[in-house]
């Protein structure tokens, strides 16, 4: 007997929809199962990853994943959820993005396996390309009546004054190319079942639909939708005031995107540790229980911060993000230091005063710097001396003895930056600029 995917989604608190006869269907056989994903962009970002989650479960239950990166239809643009039409991509950008995304989504799921539930990645360009206007017209078009089109909330949404520019025809017929897709796979592929945000429930529903008036009401199709997630406060999930929490590194670093998992609140982690996490109900059981029993400990927060930032970069990148926090948290050295690349630096330190410094002046006393009028970490050269000489300042991490010894090129670290730090939590970045 397969675990039972459906229960899997309901306890974990990721089943918002979910067609009468999916249940019996997945307990019953191995079903190929689809995600689309639009390559908008060359990266994921944590708002996919509930998505990704559902269908890494899916895996995990025995049946077969597949990823569909909307190539064709990432060039018209969904309705859904959205206040305006989308940019349209070109091919070579299209491509670009969709290998970036394999390389992240197979962090998540097996392609290279012998089982038969192997996850595959299909592109709907390669089967839309050439479909002319006229093929599309007869083959599809015919099926799906302009009334079931409109009844869509999606669409209803945009009518009816929520977007400023109304919606355009190229936006309009997306249900429609998103329901070919359904069929396609389920012709193609044996493709009985699709999974998707809530949000994509009416253009679910039109392949659905669209295989069933196509080839009969014998050819049986699903759809499974998991909630939009939500912070406890019921604002959106994964954005932050300078952005999305990106799963590609050079967005956003390793360290940044622990540090996202770490800050959510209490409730938010017993919430995101279900869905974004495959640990098991007894494990994540036990964590709820062991964090209540000393919240500040924030047992949850960390658990989940790992887990996440494991899966998404590896386990090095959580040992150093973890390292990196220490810098600022904790007790660290000039070597742990030396280690950052300077994205993370900057990062680390985004919260505290930065200054900038005319490279002419590296060779002058530390004081001088320090106390200058466009710096001012001290207030006087008096004040200054008196704390080195207590003990109380550092230079990237290490006690300087003299106030007035020369800061050199050698001090910077990565070539132009000097961490200052005056007693056990005040620091000041300074870069040093030609």
């Amino acid at each position: 007997m397969k675990k039972n995917f459906v229960e899997e989604m309901k306890w974990r608190g990721m089943l918002a929809q979910i067609m009468p006869g999916t249940e019996e269907l997945l307990q019953r056989e191995t079903v190929t199962a689809y995600l689309g994903t639009d390559p908008t962009a060359d990266s994921l970002h944590i708002g996919h990853l509930c998505g990704i989650m559902m269908i890494r479960h899916l895996q995990h239950c025995g049946h077969k994943p597949i990823i569909l990166v909307g190539g064709a239809t990432g060039m018209i643009g969904d309705p859904s959820g959205k206040s305006q039409e989308r940019n349209l991509l070109d091919t070579e950008t299209l491509y670009h993005n969709q290998e970036a995304i394999k390389k992240q989504v197979a962090k998540f799921l097996d392609f290279d396996g012998k089982e038969e539930n192997c996850a595959e990645m299909v592109n709907n360009y390669d089967w839309m390309k050439d479909f002319t206007f006229l093929d599309f017209a007869r083959t599809v078009g015919k099926h799906i009546t302009v009334n079931y089109m409109m009844a869509k909330e999606s669409v209803q949404q945009r009518l009816n004054g929520t977007a400023r520019d109304g919606l355009s025809f190229t936006e309009f017929t997306y249900q429609l190319l998103q329901g070919y897709d359904f069929l396609h796979l389920y012709q193609n592929k044996n493709c009985k079942l699709q999974l998707g945000g809530n949000d994509q429930w009416g253009n679910m529903t039109t392949g659905t639909e669209l295989i069933r008036r196509t080839l009969g009401s014998e050819a049986q199709a699903y759809a499974l939708t998991c909630p939009l997630i939500t912070k406890a406060d019921g604002k959106k999930f994964g954005k932050t005031e300078t952005g999305n929490i990106w799963l590609d590194r050079n967005r956003t670093t390793p360290y940044k995107f622990y540090q996202f998992w770490l800050n959510v609140s209490d409730e938010d982690a017993e919430k995101y540790i279900k869905i974004f996490t495959s640990l098991d109900k007894e494990t994540i059981d036990s964590l709820v229980e062991e964090h209540k029993q000393d919240a500040g400990r924030r047992i949850l927060q960390k658990r989940l911060a790992e887990e996440v930032t494991t899966m998404v970069h590896s386990r090095e990148d959580l040992e150093a993000a973890i390292e990196a926090s220490n810098i600022l948290f904790g007790k660290s050295t000039k070597d742990a230091l030396a280690k950052l690349d300077e994205q993370t630096l900057l990062d680390i330190f985004e919260g505290v005063p930065h200054y900038d410094m005319d490279k002419a002046k590296l060779g002058s006393p530390f004081v001088d710097i320090v106390t200058d009028e466009n710096i001012k970490i001290f207030p006087s050269r008096g004040e200054c001396r008196k704390m080195v000489q207590g003990g109380g300042v550092s230079i990237n991490k290490e006690k300087i003895a003299a106030f007035d010894r020369p800061v050199t090129a050698e001090d910077l670290i990565d070539g132009k930056y000097l961490l200052v730090q005056k007693g056990k939590k005040n620091y000041y970045l300074i870069t040093v600029k030609d």
